[in-house]
């Protein structure tokens, strides 16, 4: 049985170690995302008046800057973003003066850092390969944690191998594993939840039915009349704010296709999710309010799985818990390089064990 245990380990990591490296450097440097950005205005506090907000919003979205959404400031980041089809966009301060623009999201270290974590530059089937992997990554720390407690008395902590041969990356691979196993397993097991949403209400089922989780975590179906050319923002700021008054506006939504509506995407003081999943909908043609969804009042279930990102992606606990993130994030990059170098390159040359029969003395 170890045996077997121990090849799924040494194959898995071999075919995906490099994978769960690049995810793991990612999102260590992800964590800190709003240091990249590095432009003016950025540590300005957010605004608060329901009417500075309206004009806002108005003045950005109104058909010169066109966009699909646009994010505003929060507390850990002063700048609003617009962002535009095709992975176009800009940042703008909270008076609404421009700061930065950008066609590509290659022009954006953040944006392109993001892709690359979450969709490996593949879009749906990167995201898939990426929750796939994250998948393996569980079954990585529990065969691992298994495969170590036969070595455990040869346990030492180094944050790099003794020297760079293959029995002492592999130790090192252990212990440092061991180390890091919890928060990797909170990390894999996380961030495949999130792309495989039928797992995710599978495990959270004895919380809520999976039906409940499941309508609670997609948009409602809405019936709403073409974009109105000049959408009435500042309305439905006031009407948001009104329904849920200690809420912050986080993202205003303009419809994807005909028959959307326009989503106003909020955050109430308990929600972990730093752009909230409280919304209200309003009909893109005439601003009427449309349906309202109070994540606190979400089952329990639902709740939990809100949960999920700010846990994965270090948006709660503050400073402490971003850096346990970035040690784990960079152990995943080590262990998978690693992991990809011993099984393909560095495996031990064999030796000629056959030995050429003497040749008799008078031959």
């Amino acid at each position: 049985m170890m045996r077997i245990l121990d090849l799924i380990h040494r194959w898995g990591g071999g075919l995906l170690g490099l994978i769960l490296a690049v995810l793991g450097l990612s999102g260590a440097i992800l964590v800190h995302k709003e240091l990249l950005v590095a432009l003016p205005h950025a540590n300005e506090a957010p605004l608060r008046s329901t009417e500075e907000v309206g004009r806002l919003t108005a003045g950005l979205l109104d058909g010169a800057q066109g966009g699909e959404s646009l994010v505003l400031a929060s507390e850990q980041f002063g700048l609003v973003q617009l962002r535009k089809p095709g992975g176009g966009g800009l940042y703008a301060d909270q008076r609404g003066e421009i700061v930065d623009r950008w066609n590509s999201q290659w022009e954006r270290p953040e944006i392109w850092l993001f892709d690359l974590h979450h969709h490996l530059f593949a879009d749906d089937t990167g995201e898939i390969v990426a929750g796939i992997a994250g998948l393996a990554g569980v079954v990585f720390v529990l065969s691992g944690t298994i495969l170590w407690w036969r070595t455990r008395r040869t346990f030492r902590l180094r944050a790099w191998p003794a020297r760079l041969s293959r029995p002492a990356i592999l130790m090192h691979h252990r212990d440092l594993g061991i180390v890091a196993a919890p928060v990797l397993l909170l990390v894999c097991l996380t961030g495949s939840m999130i792309i495989f949403r039928p797992m995710a209400t599978f495990i959270l089922s004895p919380l809520s039915p999976r039906a409940t989780i499941e309508a609670d975590i997609k948009p409602p179906r809405l019936n709403s009349g073409p974009l109105s050319p000049a959408p009435d923002w500042q309305g439905m700021v006031r009407t948001a704010h009104a329904v849920f008054p200690d809420a912050q506006i986080r993202i205003v939504s303009l419809p994807r296709k005909p028959g959307d509506p326009i989503v106003v995407r909020m955050k109430r003081p308990a929600e972990w999710l730093p752009n909230g999943r409280t919304t209200v909908s309003f009909d893109a043609a005439t601003g009427t309010m449309l349906h309202k969804r109070d994540a606190m009042a979400m089952a329990r279930g639902s709740r939990v799985f809100n949960t999920l990102y700010p846990l994965h992606a270090a948006k709660v606990g503050g400073l402490p818990y971003r850096l346990v993130m970035t040690l784990a994030g960079l152990a995943l990059g080590l262990l998978g390089t690693l992991a990809t170098w011993t099984f393909w390159f560095k495996r031990p040359r064999r030796r000629n064990t056959g030995t050429l029969a003497a040749a008799p003395a008078n031959a």
